[in-house]
C-alpha cells in the first residue's frame, strides 16, 4: 500500500486531505483541530515517503494568499487607517523579541551564527528568510537550522493559537458579540415615527437632510392613507408617519429630528413593492450611489445593502460592489429599468471569471520578484508571498479596473481558498515529515528545543503585552500572531475559530512588515 501511495501522489493527496478532515471533527472538551488537521496526518504520511507535488503546494499556497487578499483588500485599508499602526506596532515588537531571544540563545548554547540564523527562519516559518540566511552566511547549515526548526514552528503556532481561548479563558462568542456591539455594530433595522417636530414641518427631505444629519434612510411616508416610497421632493407634513432604515444610533438621531417612534406597519400603498435586487452590472461596480442616481434618477431609494452576510445602510457616498444584494422600494412600473441599472442576474454572479484571478496572481508575482536595495550590500523583496498578498488587497480594494472585476463572490472565495489552503497544508505537511525523525536523530533535542523556544516566547511575550498595553480582541491578536510569525498554517487555525474576516484583515495588515522586519532580523543573526 505505502509503495502504491509513494507512486501515486494524487491519490495519496486526497488520501491526506480526507483523513485530516475526519481527524479535524474530533472535539475533546471544546477543543479541536479543524482543517489544521491536515498537516498533522501530512506529517506522518511524509515521514513514510509519500510526498506531496512541491509544485501542488505552491499553488495552494498562492491561491489560498490571493482570496484571502481579495476577501481582506476593503476592509484592510479601513483597518490600517483606524488601527493598523497598533497592530504593526505588536507585530514589529513579536519579531525583534525574537530577534532578542535568538540573540541571547546563540550565546547560552554556543551556537554557530549560520545553524541560528536557519533556526530562526525555520521558527518563524519564514522560507524568505532562509534564502537571505544562506547568502548572508555562505554556509548551507543554515538549510539544517531551518529544517529542524521548521516543523515545530508550523505545528507551534497551530497549537498555540487553538489553546489561547483556553489558556486566556476567554468564551469567543461573547468577545465577537462584544465587539460587533462595540466596534462593528452593522444591525440594520427599521422604525416608523410621527412627524411632531415643527422645524420638519412643510419641508422636503432634500433640505431636512435626513442622511446626512442622522445616518438613516427614509424607506417610506404615510401621508394620509397613501404609503408610498419617498423622493428627495417628499414634504413632510405634521402627523405624516414615516420609516427609516438605519443603525440603532442612527434611529435615535431621526427619533431626536423627526418626532417620537410610533408602532405601524406601514404596508406600501397598491402599486408599490420592496424588491431584492443582485449588483451583476459591472457599469455600476465602484460607482457610489450618488453617481447611480445622477445617471439613472434621483428618485432611487436604496434602502439596504447586504454584503458579506452584513446588512448596511448606504450612504451616497457608498460604492457599490460586484455581488451586492440590494433592497429597492419603487413603483411597478420602474421594477423592470431598476433590473437593468443593477443587472439581477443570478447566473452571471455564479459565474467565475478566472481572467482576473490569474491575472492578479501574475502581477503578484512580479511584485513579489522586486528587489530593495537596503545600504550597499542587502536587498530584500516582497517575495511571492508578500507579492501575491499586496497585489490581492491592492486590486481588490480597487474593485475594477476598466472591463475587469477584481471581485469574486464570496462562495468562490471560500471555495479556492479551501482548496489552497489544503493543497498547501498537505504539501508543506508532507515535506516536513520526510527529514523530521532523521533530522532530529542527526541534529540532537537541544536544536529543537532552540527552535521550539523561539517560536514561542515571542507569541507568549506578544499576548502580554498586548493584555498589559494594546488590549486588542483576541481576534485581532489572532491576526498579529498568525501574520507576524508569517505563518499561513497558522491563520488557517484562526479562521476556522473566527466568526468573521478579522483574523484575515489584520493578517494581510502585519504580514509584509513582519517579514520585511524578519529578513533584517535573519541578516543580524548571521553578522554575529
Amino acid at each position: 500500500m505505502l509503495t502504491y501511495l509513494r507512486e501515486t501522489p494524487i491519490f495519496a493527496l486526497f488520501i491526506i486531505i480526507a483523513i485530516g478532515f475526519v481527524v479535524g471533527k474530533i472535539n475533546i472538551k471544546g477543543f479541536s483541530f479543524d482543517v489544521a488537521a491536515v498537516i498533522f496526518v501530512a506529517l506522518l504520511f511524509g515521514h513514510y515517503g509519500i510526498v506531496v507535488s512541491p509544485v501542488l503546494q505552491t499553488m495552494g499556497l498562492v491561491l489560498f494568499i490571493f482570496t484571502v487578499g481579495l476577501q481582506a483588500g476593503p476592509g484592510f485599508f479601513d483597518s490600517f487607517k483606524s488601527r493598523g499602526r497598533k497592530y504593526v506596532v505588536l507585530a514589529f515588537l513579536l519579531v525583534l523579541v525574537s530577534l532578542v531571544t535568538a540573540v541571547v540563545l546563540k550565546y547560552a548554547f554556543g551556537l554557530p551564527a549560520d545553524i541560528l540564523a536557519g533556526i530562526l527562519c525555520g521558527a518563524l516559518t519564514s522560507t524568505p528568510g532562509l534564502s537571505v540566511a544562506i547568502e548572508s552566511t555562505g554556509s548551507p547549515l543554515a538549510s539544517i537550522g531551518y529544517g529542524i526548526a521548521y516543523p515545530f514552528g508550523v505545528i507551534g503556532v497551530i497549537l498555540f493559537v487553538k489553546l489561547l481561548p483556553k489558556l486566556l479563558r476567554i468564551n469567543l462568542k461573547e468577545v465577537h458579540e462584544a465587539s460587533s456591539t462595540k466596534e462593528h455594530d452593522h444591525s440594520i433595522r427599521y422604525l416608523a415615527f410621527r412627524v411632531a417636530n415643527a422645524p420638519v414641518f412643510g419641508k422636503k427631505l432634500s433640505e431636512i437632510r435626513l442622511r446626512d444629519m442622522t445616518g438613516a434612510t427614509v424607506s417610506r411616508v404615510q401621508h394620509g392613507k397613501d404609503v408610498v416610497p419617498p423622493t428627495p421632493d417628499t414634504v413632510l407634513e405634521e402627523g405624516d408617519i414615516i420609516r427609516a432604515v438605519g443603525t440603532p444610533e442612527a434611529l435615535e438621531s431621526v427619533k431626536l429630528l423627526v418626532g417620537p417612534v410610533v408602532e405601524s406597519s406601514l404596508s406600501l400603498s397598491h402599486g408599490y413593492h420592496v424588491v431584492g435586487l443582485l449588483v451583476t452590472n459591472k457599469a455600476i461596480v465602484n460607482q457610489t450611489l450618488s453617481q447611480v442616481r445622477m445617471e439613472y434618477g434621483s428618485n432611487l431609494l436604496v434602502t439596504r445593502v447586504r454584503r458579506s452576510g452584513i446588512d448596511m445602510s448606504p450612504s451616497p457616498h457608498f460604492t457599490f460592489r460586484f455581488g451586492d444584494k440590494v433592497t429597492v422600494a419603487c413603483h411597478d412600473s420602474d421594477l423592470e429599468k431598476l433590473k437593468g441599472i443593477f443587472g439581477n442576474n443570478a447566473k452571471v454572479l455564479s459565474d467565475t471569471d478566472f481572467f482576473p484571478i490569474a491575472l492578479g496572481i501574475v502581477l503578484g508575482i512580479l511584485l513579489g520578484n522586486v528587489h530593495m536595495s537596503v545600504g550597499h550590500s542587502f536587498s530584500v523583496s516582497l517575495g511571492l508571498t508578500g507579492g501575491v498578498l499586496i497585489a490581492a488587497l491592492v486590486l481588490s480594494n480597487l474593485g475594477k479596473t476598466g472591463p475587469i472585476l477584481w471581485t469574486m463572490t464570496g462562495a468562490a472565495n471560500n471555495l479556492l481558498r479551501q482548496l489552497g489552503l489544503l493543497l498547501f497544508l498537505a504539501g508543506v505537511g508532507t515535506s516536513a515529515g520526510t527529514s523530521l525523525v532523521r533530522t532530529l536523530s542527526e541534529a540532537g533535542i537541544s536544536l529543537l528545543v532552540v527552535g521550539a523556544i523561539i517560536t514561542l516566547v515571542p507569541m507568549v511575550t506578544t499576548v502580554l503585552l498586548n493584555a498589559w498595553l494594546f488590549k486588542v480582541n483576541i481576534f485581532e491578536l489572532f491576526g498579529v500572531l498568525t501574520g507576524g510569525m508569517t505563518s499561513t498554517p497558522g491563520l488557517a487555525a484562526c479562521e476556522s475559530m473566527a466568526f468573521d474576516e478579522t483574523p484575515s484583515v489584520v493578517y494581510a495588515t502585519v504580514y509584509p512588515i513582519a517579514m520585511v522586519a524578519l529578513l533584517l532580523a535573519v541578516k543580524m543573526v548571521a553578522a554575529l
